[in-house]
């Protein structure tokens, strides 16, 4: 249809569903890795605080072997935790997971101090040469005396894998969300846009005035309403145009029937000449339809050929209807009909099509014709069929001044003038449909008529 507003919705919809999805699952993730860090952090607080709790009584009573059994108890049963260490208020070590470090001075670590809570618990970010350690110490209180204080290390891999794993999920989570979601627009945008395909194709029907039945209703919503406004609206157009093609017919019909009674009324002043613009008509069609004109094409000639001697209405009776030979001065008045002719028609803006063939049908295929004096091609086609139908029709027919020639000598003469007064090509073709028995194709107010 077009770049079609299924394809524009969906891509739209597609687009704005990637970005959402894209910065909702940064948002989500990085929500995620605090969440993950938080949780870590706090279990290793936990532990910290109750190893504190436990490690204040066996300071208390010097019971080394406890400290040692609060440590690695704490440390055996977390696998997570990457080191713990309990140590005095002078930070000797009185107890490691690391049995090496027993007795040596634990060295406070630099780094960032991710938070700091009130009873003394501190929380710090230390980076080292292989992966960052996140170290939570927790104070050894006893009636609140400080006694020393607990560190536990936690190293940053099992938050990363902690992070990894979820990151994992999130993303199937979010992938199958996004085919659910893709699935879900294409099918919202068939829905939506079904009816407006509908719509589109009922409107190019009627534009084509072939709407032969009511577009369906495929919901009750707005756009229901819509197409149930086009049917109404296309019954309505489909009946103005029925009536508006029978008044155009009805207009046609009136049109002509004037075209052939102002045809009879400048043949009816001569009653020599009474049927001469039908038979004019009838022998230029002839003509058209043997050289294939258009049906449009054979209607223009058709009418032209009516006109064409319109402007005799102007040449006065004492000419018209002299029985002798005529003056110079006559035959002046008579040649200038088609200058009448087309002056006539020229009063009218429908009939200006028609002026042309009317003006020029006594030009002459050799220049020696009047009123301009055109030659060959420039003598415009319908002017240059009528010309020969007219000198056939005079020919053949009885004049006061003049008998009438048989059919035979009337082709000879035409056959005489092709190539001089008339189109060859065209002398051929009505003679080619004269024989042949050729009958055009008349409207019927013509047909009536002859």
């Amino acid at each position: 249809m077009f770049q079609s507003i299924r394809l524009k919705l969906s891509f739209f919809i597609f687009v704005l569903l990637i970005f959402t999805t894209i910065v909702f699952s940064f948002t989500t993730i990085k929500i995620l890795n605090q969440t993950i860090l938080n949780e870590i952090t706090k279990r290793a607080e936990t532990l910290s605080k109750s190893s504190a709790a436990a490690a204040a009584y066996s300071l208390i009573s010097s019971d080394l072997l406890g400290i040692d059994h609060i440590v690695f108890k704490g440390k055996s049963s977390n696998s997570d935790i990457e080191y713990m260490a309990i140590v005095d208020r002078k930070m000797n070590i009185l107890a490691h997971s690391d049995i090496k470090k027993r007795g040596e001075v634990l060295k406070e670590a630099e780094g960032r101090t991710i938070k700091k809570k009130g009873d003394g618990t501190i929380v710090k970010e230390i980076p080292s040469s292989s992966d960052t350690i996140f170290e939570i110490y927790a104070p050894i209180l006893f009636k609140g005396k400080l006694l020393g204080g607990v560190f536990v290390g936690v190293n940053q891999s099992v938050l990363l894998k902690a992070q990894q794993i979820a990151r994992k999920q999130i993303l199937w989570l979010f992938a199958i969300t996004l085919l659910v979601a893709v699935i879900g627009v294409f099918g919202l945008s068939f829905f939506i846009t079904r009816p407006i395909n509908e719509l589109a194709s009922g409107v190019d029907e009627l534009s084509q005035a072939r709407r032969a039945k009511p577009l369906r209703v495929y919901s009750r919503d707005e756009l229901g309403k819509l197409t149930e406004s086009f049917n109404a609206m296309s019954r309505t157009i489909m009946e103005q145009q029925e009536e508006l093609a029978k008044y155009t017919r009805e207009l046609e019909e009136a049109y002509i029937s004037t075209v052939r009674i102002l045809a009879m009324a400048i043949d009816v002043r001569d009653p020599s000449t009474l049927g001469h613009s039908m038979r004019v008509a009838v022998n230029s069609l002839m003509i058209g339809e043997e050289i294939g004109l258009s049906e449009k094409e054979l209607e223009e000639l058709e009418i032209a050929s009516l006109f064409h001697d319109v402007g005799k209405l102007r040449t006065p009776d004492s000419i018209l209807f002299k029985n002798r030979t005529l003056d110079s001065k006559e035959f002046k008045e008579v040649r200038h009909h088609p200058v009448d002719g087309a002056e006539i028609l020229k009063r009218a803006k429908s009939l200006q099509r028609y002026i042309a063939p009317v003006r020029h049908h006594h030009e002459y295929y050799n220049g020696q014709g009047y009123p301009d004096g055109l030659e060959g091609d420039k003598i415009p086609l319908y002017a240059a069929i009528i010309a020969i139908a007219d000198t056939f029709d005079a020919i053949t027919s009885r004049r006061p001044y003049k008998r009438a020639l048989p059919k035979a000598e009337a082709i000879q003469e035409l056959k005489k003038g092709a190539g001089k007064q008339f189109h060859p090509d065209l002398v051929k073709a009505f003679l080619r449909a004269m024989e042949r028995g050729r009958c055009p194709q008349l409207h019927p107010y013509l047909t009536e008529a002859i």
